[in-house]
C-alpha cells in the first residue's frame, strides 16, 4: 500500500539523486576541463595559455552557479546576444538544481537528529526502479552522443541558442564533444552511485 511517507521518500530521494548527480557533475567539470585541453590542446585553437582559459571557465561557472551575478563577462571570449540568453537559461536551471541539493542536504541532517530519519527510508524495489531508468536511454547516448545530446537540448530549451557559432562564440571550440560527454557520465555515474547504495544497505 502506498502511503504518503513512500511518496515524501520516493520525491525527496529521486530530487536529492538528480541534483546530486548535476552538482557533481558541475564540480568534476573543471578538472575534466582541464584534462581534455591538455590531452587535447584546444586551448591552441583559442590562441590562449591553459591556464588563461580556465580562469574565463571559472568566471562562466561562477555565473551560471551564484544566483547575485546578474551578467556574464568573460576576460578573454566575447558572448554573442544568443549565446548569453542560453547561458542564462543554464543559470536558472543549475541555481534551481542547486538550491534543491542544498534543501534536500539539510533535510537529511535534520531528520537526523531529529530521529526522524526513518521517513526517509526508500522501498528497495523502488530504489531498483530508479536505478534501471538510465538503462533506456543509456545505449542511445553511448553510441551516438551527438544525437542525444541535441535531443536533451530540444527536452530542456525552446529554442536554438545552445548552437554557437565558434567565429561569435569561441569558447565552443574548448566546450568539445567529448567535454561534455564526460560530465554527462559524471552524472550518470552519481546518479547510478546513489540508488545503489540504496540498494545495498541493510
Amino acid at each position: 500500500m502506498i502511503t504518503k511517507n513512500n511518496i515524501f521518500a520516493l520525491i525527496y530521494h529521486f530530487l536529492f539523486a538528480v541534483s546530486s548527480s548535476v552538482v557533481g557533475a558541475i564540480v568534476a567539470s573543471w578538472p575534466l576541463l582541464f584534462i581534455f585541453m591538455l590531452v587535447q590542446k584546444t586551448y591552441e585553437t583559442v590562441h590562449m595559455s591553459l591556464f588563461k582559459v580556465m580562469h574565463n571557465y571559472n568566471q562562466l561557472l561562477f555565473y551560471l552557479v551564484w544566483p547575485f551575478k546578474k551578467r556574464l563577462r568573460m576576460d578573454n571570449f566575447p558572448t554573442s546576444p544568443d549565446a548569453a540568453e542560453h547561458f542564462a537559461e543554464c543559470k536558472h536551471l543549475f541555481v534551481f538544481t542547486v538550491i534543491v541539493f542544498i534543501v534536500c542536504l539539510a533535510m537529511y541532517f535534520i531528520f537526523k537528529k531529529q530521529r526522524k530519519k526513518a521517513l526517509l527510508n526508500l522501498d528497495k524495489s523502488v530504489a531498483l526502479i530508479f536505478l534501471l531508468l538510465p538503462i533506456v536511454i543509456f545505449p542511445f547516448a553511448v553510441t551516438n552522443f551527438d544525437s542525444f545530446f541535441v535531443v536533451f537540448h530540444h527536452i530542456l530549451f525552446n529554442n536554438s541558442n545552445w548552437l554557437f557559432n565558434p567565429s561569435t562564440d569561441p569558447i565552443i571550440n574548448v566546450l568539445t564533444e567529448g567535454f561534455f560527454a564526460s560530465c554527462f557520465a559524471v552524472a550518470g555515474i552519481i546518479y547510478e552511485l546513489y540508488f545503489a547504495e540504496k540498494l545495498l544497505r541493510k
